[in-house]
C-alpha cells in the first residue's frame, strides 16, 4: 500500500468523494476486509457495500488483497490502494488554478494557486515514474518558525528571497545539454492550529489574513 497517491481521473474523484465510499477507503486503508465485515461497520446491506467496493475498484482506489472460504461462500478480501488520496487539479483540468495569470508574492490566493501546480505536476511525475519504474528524485523541506513582530517576518522574507535567488543563479545552468529543468517553491504562511473537538469548536474561525494590504489577496 503507498502512503499517498494522487487521483487524476475526474470520475475517480467524484467516486472517492462519495461519503460511503471514503468511509470505506477509511476502512481499508486501515486493513483488509471483506463486503460482509464491512458492511456491519458501515451499517449497510453487504450487497450496497459490494456495489460501493466495485465502484472504487472499477478506478483503482481499491485491489483485491485475497480470497477466504466461508462456508460455501468465498469472500473477497479488498484494500485502499493508499492509505490516503490526493485529488489533483486535472480532475478540474478547465478550470485549475493557473499561478501564470497573475504574480504577487503576498496573496495568498496566488500561493494557493503554487500548491495546487505543485500536487498537480508530481502527481503526474509519481505517476509516470511508477509506470516506467523509475525513481523519482524529489526534495521537500518543512518546519515552523514563531516570529516575534509583522517587522521579523518581512526582514525573513526578504533575506529567503535574496538567499534562494543568489543559490538558483549559482546554480542554474540554462546551456547544460544533459541538464533538467526543476520547479522550486518556496512558502511562508500561518501556522493552522489543531482544531478543537466538535462539542467544543465555535460556529466560525475567523480567517486568517497575512499581513499584506488588501488588495494583495485577491
Amino acid at each position: 500500500m503507498l502512503d499517498v497517491t494522487v487521483i487524476e481521473d475526474p470520475e475517480a474523484a467524484a467516486v472517492s468523494l462519495d461519503p460511503i465510499r471514503a468511509r470505506l477507503l477509511a476502512e481499508l486503508a486501515a486493513g483488509p476486509a471483506s463486503a460482509a465485515m464491512l458492511a456491519g461497520k458501515v451499517g449497510l446491506p453487504r450487497q450496497k457495500v459490494n456495489y460501493h467496493l466495485k465502484a472504487l475498484e472499477r478506478h483503482g482506489l481499491v485491489e483485491l488483497a485475497g480470497e477466504r472460504r466461508k462456508g460455501n461462500v468465498t469472500e473477497r478480501l479488498m484494500r485502499a490502494t493508499a492509505a490516503s488520496y490526493v485529488i489533483s487539479p486535472l480532475a478540474l483540468a478547465e478550470v485549475q488554478p493557473d499561478p501564470g495569470r497573475f504574480r504577487d508574492q503576498l496573496s495568498a490566493r496566488w500561493l494557493l494557486a503554487l500548491g495546487a501546480r505543485l500536487v498537480r505536476d508530481v502527481g503526474s511525475l509519481i505517476t509516470g515514474a511508477a509506470k516506467a519504474d523509475q525513481r523519482l528524485a524529489t526534495y521537500a523541506l518543512d518546519g515552523e518558525v514563531r516570529f516575534a513582530s509583522a517587522a521579523d517576518r518581512a526582514a525573513f522574507v526578504q533575506e529567503l528571497t535574496v538567499g534562494v535567488t543568489a543559490l538558483i543563479r549559482k546554480y542554474d545552468a540554462p546551456d547544460a545539454e544533459r541538464g533538467r529543468d526543476h520547479r522550486i517553491v518556496v512558502a511562508v504562511h500561518p501556522t493552522l492550529k489543531a482544531r478543537p473537538a466538535a462539542e467544543e469548536r465555535p460556529a466560525a474561525l475567523p480567517e486568517a489574513r497575512p499581513e499584506s494590504s488588501p488588495e494583495n489577496n485577491q
